[in-house]
C-alpha cells in the first residue's frame, strides 16, 4: 500500500470509507514518480453526502447572519493554521513554482473576502411596493477543477454557506492530496454535521450524480466548456439554478499608445499566471500591426524573466504542467498553431524534446 493512500472520504462530519472501490494514482507531476493513491467515491457515496447535506438544511439555513459569520471565522482560522502543509501539497502534487504562495494563502482568504461581503448584505429588500427575502436555495453541489484545488473549494464552500445552504463537493481527482489537507483543516472548524460533505470521485460518476441528483438544487462548476455543457444539460432536467465558470481564451490587448515595455511584461505575467494553468489567464495578446515586429521584440528577451523548471527553486516562474495528459494537449495546440502558419519565438519546438514520464 502506499505511502499516501487516500482512503476517506467526508460525509455527515466524519471521515468515512467510501463505498467507491477504484483506485487512482497519484504523481509530482515535476517528477512523474507516484506518490500515493487515493480511493475514489462512487455514486451510493455521492447519495450520502446529498442525504446529509439534506437534513443539515433545515437548522443552517435558519441560522442569523452573526452565526454564520462566526463560521466563517472558524474556518478561514482553521485553514490559515495549516497553511504551510497546504503549499506543500500543493508543490508536491500540482506542481506549482513554490513562490507562488497565494495559491495557499487564498484558501483562507476567500471565508475573510465572503465574511466582508456578509456583513453588509441585506437578505431583505424593499423593491417598490414589495418587501423581497433573500432565502437559501437549498443544497449546493459544488465542483472545482484541479488548477487551484483549495481556493476553488473554499471559495464556493464560502458563498454557499454565507447564503445559507448546505454543500457537497466534488474536487478534481488530481487534487487529492490537497483536498485531503484541507478537509483536515475544515473540519477542525467544528461545523454542525453535513452542512458541508466532500467526495473525490470522477466527473462522470460522482459529478454526474451530483448534477442530476433531484435534492441537490444549485450547481456551480468551473471547468472545461465541453464538460460545461453536459452539466447545463443534465441540471436542466430538474430545473437546478447552474453557475458554470468555464474555460476560454482571454485577451490582453496593447494599444498605439501603450509602453510596450510595461505592456508587454504585464500581458507575459498574466499569460503565465499559474504556469498557464488558470482560466483567467491572458492566453493571447492582441497589438496593433505597425507595432507587431516590437512586441515580438520585447515579448522573446522578457521570457528570460519567466523560467521554467522545479518548482522548489525560488527562480522558477512557471512549474511543470499537472499530467502529461494535460502536457500533450498544450503540446497539440502548439503543433495546431505551427501548422497553421505561426512561428516559434521562444522556447522549444513540439517534439524535439523528450517529456520526462507522468500521469
Amino acid at each position: 500500500m502506499p505511502e499516501n493512500m487516500i482512503s476517506k472520504v467526508y460525509i455527515d462530519g466524519e471521515f468515512v470509507t467510501p463505498h467507491g472501490t477504484e483506485l487512482a494514482d497519484l504523481f509530482n507531476p515535476a517528477t512523474g514518480k507516484v506518490i500515493g493513491q487515493v480511493q475514489l467515491a462512487d455514486e451510493v457515496d455521492a447519495e450520502a453526502a446529498v442525504a446529509a447535506a439534506k437534513r443539515a438544511l433545515p437548522a443552517w439555513s435558519a441560522t442569523t447572519k452573526e452565526e454564520r459569520i462566526a463560521a466563517l471565522r472558524r474556518l478561514q482560522a482553521a485553514v490559515a493554521a495549516r497553511r504551510d502543509e497546504l503549499l506543500e501539497s500543493i508543490v508536491v502534487e500540482y506542481g506549482a513554482p513554490v513562490r507562488n504562495e497565494w495559491m495557499a494563502d487564498s484558501a483562507a482568504g476567500t471565508f475573510a473576502d465572503m465574511i466582508t461581503t456578509l456583513k453588509s448584505f441585506d437578505f431583505t429588500r424593499q423593491v417598490g411596493q414589495a418587501t423581497v427575502e433573500m432565502a437559501p436555495v437549498g443544497v449546493a453541489g459544488l465542483i472545482s477543477p484541479w488548477n487551484s484545488d483549495a481556493f476553488f473549494i473554499c471559495d464556493k464552500l464560502a458563498t454557499a454557506l454565507a447564503a445559507g445552504c448546505t454543500a457537497v463537493i466534488k474536487p478534481s481527482e488530481l487534487s487529492a492530496t490537497q483536498t485531503q489537507v484541507l478537509t483536515q483543516a475544515l473540519h477542525q472548524a467544528g461545523l454542525p454535521k453535513g452542512v458541508f460533505n466532500i467526495v473525490t470521485g470522477r466527473g462522470d460518476v460522482v459529478g454526474t450524480a451530483i448534477t442530476r441528483h433531484p435534492d441537490v438544487a444549485k450547481i456551480s462548476f468551473t471547468g472545461s466548456t465541453a464538460v460545461g455543457r453536459i452539466i447545463y444539460r443534465e441540471a436542466a432536467e430538474t430545473f437546478k439554478r447552474v453557475t458554470l465558470e468555464l474555460g476560454g481564451k482571454s485577451p490582453s490587448i496593447i494599444l498605439d499608445d501603450a509602453d510596450l515595455d510595461a505592456a508587454v511584461n504585464g500581458a507575459l505575467a498574466a499569460g503565465f499566471v499559474n504556469s498557464s494553468q488558470a482560466c483567467v489567464a491572458g492566453t493571447r495578446i492582441l497589438v496593433p500591426a505597425s507595432r507587431l515586429d516590437e512586441v515580438l521584440a520585447i515579448a522573446t528577451a522578457k521570457m528570460a524573466d519567466f523560467p521554467a523548471g522545479d518548482p522548489r527553486d525560488q527562480a522558477t516562474a512557471i512549474g511543470p504542467m499537472v499530467s502529461e495528459r494535460q502536457w500533450e494537449r498544450v503540446q497539440s495546440y502548439i503543433r495546431r498553431g505551427v501548422e497553421e502558419g505561426a512561428r516559434i519565438g521562444a522556447g522549444h519546438v513540439p517534439g524535439r524534446y523528450r517529456h520526462r514520464s507522468g500521469p
